[in-house]
């Protein structure tokens, strides 16, 4: 766990953070906020980002996670509606951290939709909505946050893609390959984002993070008439009947942690890739 002093150079900086409505987004947004940061939080559900940030600031201190634990100036949150899967409302988004704020320090691609189709199936515009929020939506906000690092000379930005073990894994449940190949395209991006800042000579950091099974709302949003929920906790390791949350599954605070570890190295250090797992996980 980071410590507020090892944080201290990222204080009253601005974190962008997508899909903070809920789960991970959330709890990145809160630690950042208490270390110190001024946070932007996007979503669609604009109105619920404040109760959901502080519900995850809630959970995570009965679970004995307080995190950080309050810096004497906390930073400010700031609740902005953004659906990831429209360009217009990515623009809008960061023209109003650039005319507010000064511009981006720190960009958290955290937004993402579960959901399947099988590959042989008619449901084309299924495939366009995980490809367009998962994979297109974190390229366009990553553009404009790199765009404006450079205009302010900001050499030290830390941009950060939440990917999944879905990424690294195929669990060949029918219904869920091409949300995996999304998150397999997060890594791909995260590695050319990574060579195009280096030829760039550029010190603006990357780092992909995967998570493994996270205690969040994201599995009841599962369309169970196109990935089946039972099948895919299977592939897990459930025993049948078994609900998911029987099986080995971290927090969201966890991989906000994770979050927090790599943007608090040092600034010659990059955090490339982490996976998070659970104790346990059996795939």
């Amino acid at each position: 766990m980071c410590s507020l002093i090892v944080m201290e150079r990222w204080r009253g900086r601005v974190a962008v953070v997508t899909g903070a409505s809920a789960g991970i987004g959330a709890a990145i947004a809160y630690q950042f906020q208490d270390a110190g940061l001024t946070v932007v939080a996007l979503a669609r559900r604009k109105e619920k980002i404040p109760v959901a940030v502080e519900e995850a600031r809630r959970e995570a201190k009965e679970r004995g996670r307080a995190t950080l634990g309050k810096a004497p100036s906390p930073g400010k949150l700031h609740a902005l509606k953004c659906d990831v899967s429209n360009e217009e409302d990515i623009l809008a988004a960061f023209k109003w951290v650039k005319d507010n704020l000064g511009g981006v320090d720190i960009l958290v691609n955290n937004a993402g939709v579960p959901g399947g189709s099988s590959l042989t199936g008619p449901n084309v515009e299924e495939w366009k909505r995980i490809l367009n929020v998962n994979l297109l939506g974190l390229c366009i906000c990553t553009r404009e946050a790199v765009q404006q690092m450079k205009e302010r000379g900001v050499d030290d930005g830390h941009i950060i893609h939440i990917s999944s073990r879905a990424g690294h894994y195929i669990f060949g449940v029918p219904g869920i390959h091409m949300y995996s190949a999304s998150k397999h395209g997060v890594r791909v991006v995260t590695e050319g984002l990574r060579k195009e800042l280096v030829a760039a000579k550029s010190r603006i950091r990357v780092t992909e993070v995967s998570p493994g099974l996270v205690k969040t709302e994201i599995f009841d949003k599962i369309d169970k008439n196109t990935a089946s929920l039972d099948a895919v906790t299977a592939s897990l390791g459930a025993s049948e009947g078994e609900g998911v949350w029987a099986l080995p599954h971290v927090f969201s605070e966890d991989v906000a942690d994770a979050v927090l570890y790599a943007v608090s190295t040092p600034p010659h250090v990059q955090i490339h890739e982490m996976i998070v797992m659970p104790v346990g996980e059996a795939v």
